[in-house]
């Protein structure tokens, strides 16, 4: 019996693995929440990361609260790249 994993799911899967594996850097903090938001949104927003806290800073009010509705969306991803312990918390500040 042979086993197939969606191409999703495999390249996913992987492109995590290769990013954890990166020094924790505000670089690697980007690339991982520009794969986890999309170009657009990572655009319009500056994150860093201390303590397992994730600080977004928006230029607009209105990703302020697109980023607040989908806070648990992005977290799950950013987590799946970064891995649960780097990032606990997700904090939105316009």
């Amino acid at each position: 019996m042979r086993f197939v994993l969606p191409i999703q799911q495999f390249s996913g899967s992987v492109l995590a693995e290769i990013v954890r594996r990166q020094p924790s850097t505000p670089e690697r903090t980007a690339f991982a929440w520009q794969l986890a938001v999309g170009a657009k949104l990572a655009r319009a927003t500056n994150v860093t990361l201390h303590d397992g806290v994730l600080m977004v800073y928006s230029s607009d009010s209105r990703w302020t609260i697109e980023i607040t509705r989908a806070r648990g969306v992005i977290l799950a991803r950013l987590q799946q790249l970064l891995g649960p312990e780097t990032v606990e918390t997700l904090r939105v500040e316009r």
